[in-house]
């Protein structure tokens, strides 16, 4: 029943409206794969990076329509993030898994104390 058709898609449909809203359904992809469904973490991230394409491609397309995308900020940050991610593409290849185990989790607990602690600054 976990890994049937079905709970995919439903899972698919959570994690997009999630990657829709800008709040990272990628991560809980990962999760779901290796603690539910036994995947093991590569083939994990590989999914994971083939699932974010077209999520993002169409929450990329609806904020531009909604005018949300500021080009002059946006261009110098996607070279950066290209850059990093091959150089650290690359460095993983090196790397224990459980290091890189123990990394994603430390990650996963950061972004989520700051989420929970975060306060808007008021104007």
């Amino acid at each position: 029943m976990v890994g049937s058709w079905p709970m995919a898609v439903a899972v698919g449909t959570v994690l997009g409206f999630l990657s829709g809203l800008g709040i990272g359904g990628g991560s809980l992809l990962i999760l779901w794969l290796t603690l539910v469904l036994g995947i093991g973490p590569a083939a994990a991230r590989g999914i994971n990076l083939l699932f974010f394409l077209p999520t993002a491609a169409v929450a990329c397309f609806f904020r531009w329509k909604q005018g949300c995308i500021q080009w002059k900020l946006l261009l110098p940050a996607i070279l950066g993030g290209c850059i990093s991610a091959v150089l650290c593409s690359l460095l993983s290849f090196g790397m224990e898994m459980e290091v890189l185990k123990k990394l994603f989790g430390g990650l996963l607990i950061v972004t989520g104390l700051r989420e929970l602690l975060y306060k808007p600054k008021t104007l």
